[in-house]
C-alpha cells in the first residue's frame, strides 16, 4: 500500500480506559466497513450502555386470508392459527393487534398509501400524487441523527413512481410505504448490489461498463480494509475477535452471492431484463435482503427500516408451494373455500419468509441481548378481507422485545375502532418521539 492509500484508510486507537466508538468505521479506497456491537466499545470500569431501539416495518400485500389469521380467543391465551404457525416460537414476543382500521379505505392504492402515513384522501388521479410524511420517516428524522443512513426502504419488487395502477391512481401508492412530506415518495430499492453499496461502498455508477468492471475486479469491500481489519483484531478480547469474524465473513458471503447472482443473470439469463445483483430465484433474492438488512442493523448503520414483501396488486405466483396462480388475481377470491385456502398458503409462506428472518435477528448478539431484542417490528397490510378491498380489521401484529417495552404474549382485540394512525402515535411514544397528530388519527391507544 502506498502513502496516498494509507491517507484514505482510517486508523483506530484502542487504549484499557478508552472504548472504540460505537460509531467506528474502517475506511479504503471506495469502501466503508462499520462494526458491530463490540465489548471493547465499552469501557471495563463503565457500565452497559442504553440498548439502541430500532423500528421496522414488513408488509405483505393483497389482503390475507382472515379464516386463517384470526385467533377466536384474546388475551394471553389466543390460539397459533395456521398462517401464524411458521411464527409459534416467536408466540411470547408478539403482540397480535385486532380491529385496527385503515384510513383511507380505497383498493389498493389506500392500502399501501395510508398504511404508515395515515392519510385519509390522496391524490384523486393519475398524476395528482398526495400523501403526509409517514412514520418510518418522523423516526428516521429523530434515530438518524446518531446513524450515516437515516433509512432503508426496501422491496421485493422493482419501483414504480409513474403510471396508473389502481383505480386511475398513481402507482407510487402500491409500490412505496415511506413518504418525506406530502409530495415527495421515497422510491424503494430492489437491487441488493445497489443496497450493499449504499452500506458498505459507492462504485458511482451503475452502468453496465461498471458492473462489468466489478466482476472482473478481484477485490471486495474486505480486501480495502483488511489490513484495517488485521490490525483492529490483535487488539480486541477473544469474544470481539469472534464477532467481528463471524460479522466479515456474513459480509463477503453477501459478496460472493450478490457477484454470482450477477453471473447468472449476465451470462446464464440474458433474456431476463433484471437489474444486476437481483437475483433470479425468489428464495435467493429474500434471503440476500435480508441478510443485508441485518447487517445495516448490526453495525448500527440505520435504526429505520421498511420493506416490502411485494407491492399491491403483485401478480407474483408461487408454484414453489403449489400456488401456480397470480397473487392479485387470487385474492379476488370471492370467498370461495377452496380459493381462500390457496391464498392462506401465500400468507403462510410469507409468514415463514418473515420467521427465517426473526431467527438471524435472535441469533446476532448484541451486547447481552439480541437484535431482536431492541427492535420493534410492525408486520402486516393495508388490506383484510381482499376479495371486498377492506381496510377494516387489518392484520397486523408487533414483535421483537422493543429495546424492554414490547413483552408480547398477547393478543389484544380494540372494539372502539381505532385506526392504524392512532397506533403510529403510540408506537412513536416508545421511541420518545410525541406527536399530536398523524394523517387522521384521534389519539394514541393502549399497546
Amino acid at each position: 500500500m502506498n502513502n496516498g492509500q494509507k491517507d484514505k484508510v482510517s486508523t483506530i486507537h484502542i487504549s484499557t480506559k478508552k472504548a472504540i466508538s460505537r460509531r467506528t468505521v474502517l475506511k479504503g479506497t471506495g469502501a466503508a466497513l462499520a462494526l458491530p456491537m463490540l465489548d471493547a466499545m465499552t469501557p471495563a470500569f463503565a457500565q452497559s450502555p442504553a440498548p439502541v431501539h430500532r423500528f421496522q416495518t414488513v408488509y405483505i400485500p393483497n389482503g390475507m386470508a382472515m379464516e386463517y389469521w384470526s385467533p377466536a380467543t384474546v388475551g394471553r391465551d389466543f390460539e397459533v392459527t395456521p398462517v401464524l404457525e411458521p411464527l409459534s416460537k416467536y408466540r411470547d414476543r408478539m403482540l397480535l393487534l385486532s380491529g385496527l382500521n385503515a384510513n383511507w379505505n380505497i383498493a389498493h392504492a389506500g392500502a399501501g398509501g395510508s398504511f404508515l402515513t395515515g392519510i385519509t384522501q390522496g391524490g384523486r388521479n393519475e398524476t395528482e400524487i398526495l400523501a403526509d410524511i409517514s412514520v418510518d420517516q418522523l423516526l428516521a428524522d429523530k434515530l438518524g441523527q446518531e446513524t450515516q443512513v437515516a433509512s432503508l426502504e426496501l422491496s421485493m419488487d422493482a419501483p414504480a413512481l409513474a403510471g396508473a395502477c389502481t383505480a386511475n391512481l398513481s402507482c407510487v401508492y402500491t409500490h412505496t410505504l415511506s413518504w418525506r412530506g406530502p409530495t415527495e415518495p421515497l422510491p424503494t430499492e430492489h437491487n441488493p448490489r445497489a443496497v450493499f453499496e449504499r452500506l458498505f461502498g459507492d462504485s458511482g455508477s451503475t452502468t453496465k461498463k461498471a458492473r462489468e468492471l466489478r466482476l472482473n475486479q478481484q477485490s471486495s469491500i474486505l480486501d480495502a480494509v483488511l489490513d484495517r481489519l488485521s490490525g483492529l483484531e490483535s487488539k480486541l478480547g477473544a469474544g470481539d475477535r469472534h464477532l467481528v469474524r463471524s460479522y466479515t465473513e456474513s459480509v463477503r458471503d453477501i459478496e460472493r452471492r450478490i457477484q454470482k447472482a450477477e453471473e447468472q443473470i449476465d451470462l446464464d439469463l440474458p433474456e431476463l431484463a433484471q437489474p444486476a445483483g437481483v437475483p433470479p430465484i425468489f428464495e435467493d433474492h429474500m434471503q440476500i435482503m435480508q441478510d443485508l438488512q441485518v447487517l445495516a442493523l448490526q453495525t448500527d448503520l440505520t435504526r429505520v427500516i421498511t420493506f416490502m414483501m411485494s407491492k399491491e396488486q403483485s401478480p407474483r405466483p408461487y408454484p414453489q408451494i403449489d400456488v401456480p396462480d397470480a397473487h392479485h388475481p387470487l385474492s379476488h377470491h370471492n370467498n370461495v373455500p377452496e380459493l381462500v385456502e390457496r391464498m392462506s398458503k401465500i400468507n403462510t409462506y410469507h409468514v415463514g419468509l418473515f420467521s427465517n428472518y426473526l431467527d438471524k435477528l435472535a441469533a446476532t448478539p448484541e451486547g447481552d441481548s439480541t437484535l431482536l431484542d431492541n427492535m420493534t417490528i410492525l408486520y402486516g397490510g393495508g388490506l383484510s378481507n381482499s376479495t371486498a378491498h377492506s381496510g377494516t380489521n387489518l392484520p397486523v401484529f408487533l414483535v421483537g422485545g422493543g429495546a424492554g417495552w414490547l413483552k408480547g404474549g398477547e393478543h389484544i382485540h380494540y372494539s372502539n375502532k381505532p385506526t392504524m394512525a392512532d397506533l403510529h402515535l403510540s408506537l412513536m411514544a416508545k421511541f420518545g418521539l410525541h406527536v399530536d397528530k398523524l394523517g387522521g388519527s384521534t389519539g394514541p391507544i393502549s399497546i
